[in-house]
């Protein structure tokens, strides 16, 4: 986060002598408040920059077998060009090794590690394990006892690309 802020005045400051450049060029026939707006634009602009790569940059990080199965875009109401361009602020990860598959009487079950990423002011992520039922497309997170989390039953539709990963 730091990083973020240092480039953020960088961009500005550059955004800002790029325009006091302008103005001695036009022989100072450009306004002066050209200066401030230019390190205010510059400094917006690297901060949309950073939040519409903060995805890809994310996701260029994973290791080898890891598979982004979902992810979220939102808009916001502080953020405006969230609403045409909405951002991806979320994103579901499988880690393709830790799947293990088991055949019951009740059909398949796999048991699987799913990481979740979450911008905010710092990057959070969590991990957890589920189990999931390919004959039946139930899906349910395991506690550190590997017993079942109340509540956190859920359907997995066939076309999902979590389900295709881990069942076909």
């Amino acid at each position: 986060m730091v990083w973020n802020l240092v480039a953020t005045v960088f961009a500005g400051l550059g955004a800002a002598g790029i325009a006091l450049i302008l103005r001695s060029l036009t022989r100072k026939k450009l306004p002066k408040w050209i200066v401030p707006v230019a390190a205010g634009l510059g400094m917006l602009g690297y901060s949309i920059y950073n939040e519409y790569t903060w995805f890809e940059f994310k996701t260029s990080q994973l290791p080898e077998g890891s598979v982004v199965v979902s992810y979220e875009a939102n808009s916001m109401i502080w953020r405006p060009w969230t609403f045409l361009f909405p951002m991806t602020d979320t994103f579901t990860v499988l880690d393709r090794n830790s799947v293990a598959h088991q055949v019951t009487d009740d059909g398949t079950l796999a048991q699987l590690v799913l990481y979740r990423f979450e911008r905010s002011y710092t990057d959070h992520v969590e991990h957890s394990v589920h189990l999931l039922n390919c004959e039946k497309g139930e899906m349910v997170e395991l506690n550190e006892q590997k017993d079942m989390v109340a509540g956190s039953l859920r359907e997995v539709v066939q076309a999902a690309p979590l389900y295709q990963m881990v069942c076909r």
